[in-house]
């Protein structure tokens, strides 16, 4: 599932090529999880944020379309005369002469399409965390969400409560960084202060590359990633920890598939 850099990366692809032009007319695939596009237009879109894996398109009417990938999730323009495939979910035709359209494309179909209106979001949205490249949060901040919970550290991140943006790729590589066993339940201020760095190093690495395509995933221009070349433990388990040499060892952490050094990441 496209995580932080993923999302980034397709925002600052499209901004410039969105950002003060007006939605016209609208499509979208007859399911709930997607018919929210037709509620859109017209409406200029005014700016386009992000908050953790979410992206916002900020419209002149105090409402904001708001877009989550899911796993095979992409967004671009499409060029005009490209009527798209039988995987696309939407479309929003723009009102000008350029005959482009923004279109999201779903292959699997667990992205979905909502509207929010004033600021006000429903569900994972609504009560996740500050965002992890967030200048403002602190070690503290994070410390302190992680210890109002007894869960497993790599389960509260990939809650999105603590911190928002983070998925099952950077949080197996971030804890390897901080050196901290993804099943612990509880850490130090100094270990949230070594995952919070290292939580924003693989994130602004990965955005450097493009993000990391494994399966679906492909930025505005349709390209993959190519930070998965750059993976340290993420998916290789049974190969020596970059680190210290050690086996690399996996396991099935409350439903997510989880890697880690049993030497680095003592319990």
């Amino acid at each position: 599932m496209p995580e932080l850099p993923e999302v980034e990366t397709i925002r600052r692809q499209l901004e410039p090529l969105v950002v003060g032009r007006r939605l016209g007319r609208a499509w979208a695939f007859p399911h709930p999880k997607f018919t929210a596009a037709l509620e859109v237009g017209p409406a200029t879109i005014e700016r386009l944020d992000r908050r953790g894996k979410y992206l916002l398109f900020v419209l002149d009417d105090d409402r904001e379309l708001v877009v989550h990938l899911g796993m095979t999730g992409s967004l671009r323009v499409r060029p005009p005369g490209d009527e798209g495939d039988a995987y696309v979910r939407a479309w929003w035709a723009f009102d000008d002469d350029r005959g482009e359209a923004l279109e999201f494309r779903d292959v699997r179909r667990f992205g979905r399409l909502a509207v929010a209106v004033g600021g006000r979001y429903a569900g994972t949205l609504a009560v996740q965390g500050p965002d992890a490249l967030d200048p403002d949060l602190t070690a503290e901040d994070l410390w302190r969400a992680l210890r109002s919970s007894r869960r497993a550290v790599k389960t509260q991140l990939l809650s999105q409560r603590p911190i928002a943006g983070v998925g099952n790729i950077y949080a197996d590589e971030a804890l390897w960084r901080a050196g901290i066993n993804p099943a612990r339940r509880t850490v130090t201020r100094a270990q949230a202060a070594k995952l919070l760095d290292a939580l924003r190093a693989v994130m602004t690495g990965s955005l450097r590359y493009g993000g990391t395509t494994l399966a679906g995933y492909r930025d505005a221009a349709g390209r993959s990633g190519r930070n998965q070349q750059r993976l340290a433990v993420y998916g290789q388990a049974g190969h020596p920890c970059p680190r210290c040499g050690t086996e690399l060892r996996s396991r099935v952490l409350d439903g997510r598939t989880t890697t880690w050094c049993p030497t680095c990441q003592p319990r």
